[in-house]
């Protein structure tokens, strides 16, 4: 079985159902439940606070994350099984899914300063949003240099999942110099793999559209002051995912 081709757990599907119906409106009964769900109605976080949402167990440098913890560049995020997260960093907005191990990179010249230079996906999974600015993803099987995208990644030993959302990165594979490969997309254009062990040059495969959706890119997104760069076509939105 492909290890990423899992359900998704019953609180993301009614969280992306309240999204789905109330997000973009907040009306009343529909905003209200899905302000329920949510925790608290989504807008840009204010100074000083960084963390929008959590649920189950997630730790900052191994130490029991709250509302109040404040993440920064140099951090080290991890949940547990059932939990996620979603948080900001800078000008960088995010989700991590259960059973997560992401450690946020800085540069050492840069060290006191809320700029990402790399997010290292150990394990687990990742949604991501950031603009006008260069950093790197870094996971067991590949390296991606984002040049203001929003972005989602899935890693374990044997492959990376990679979708380019919209914008522009560099993919690479990390056993494989011949496997390189630049991305363009407006609106989830070309999702793949990158594994570990391929005959060389092959290492990048196409892949499916999965586990991720608009409705979270707009949230997070908004979370950090922006809106997406694709229109949202709500009212022809069906469901949790979208084929292609």
């Amino acid at each position: 079985m492909n290890p990423f081709d899992k359900i998704d757990d019953p609180r993301r599907r009614l969280l992306i159902e309240a999204l789905t119906a109330g997000f973009f409106a907040w009306g009343v009964p529909i905003g209200a439940y899905a302000q329920n769900i949510l925790g608290s109605r989504p807008a840009k976080l204010p100074p000083g606070q960084s963390i929008y949402r959590l649920t189950g167990t997630v730790t900052v440098n191994g130490t029991p994350a709250t509302l109040q913890t404040v993440i920064n560049a140099g951090d080290t995020v991890e949940t547990g099984k059932d939990s996620e997260i979603c948080f900001v960093v800078g000008d960088q907005a995010m989700i991590l899914r259960a059973e997560t191990r992401c450690v946020i990179e800085v540069n050492k010249k840069q060290a006191a300063s809320a700029v990402v230079s790399a997010l290292r996906l150990v394990t687990g999974k990742c949604l991501s949003v950031s603009r006008n600015r260069d950093m790197q993803v870094v996971t067991s099987t590949a390296t991606v240099g984002i040049r203001g995208t929003g972005w989602y990644a899935e890693s374990d030993p044997e492959q990376t999942y990679f979708c380019t959302c919209y914008g522009r990165t560099e993919v690479a594979a990390t056993n494989d110099p011949q496997s390189k490969e630049t991305i363009v997309t407006k609106h989830h254009d070309r999702p793949v793999y990158i594994l570990a062990t391929a005959q060389s040059g092959r290492s990048i495969r196409n892949a499916p559209f999965i586990n991720h959706t608009d409705q979270e890119l707009s949230l997070i997104e908004t979370l950090v002051g922006r809106t997406p760069p694709f229109i949202f076509p709500k009212d022809d939105y069906k469901g949790p995912r979208r084929d292609y």
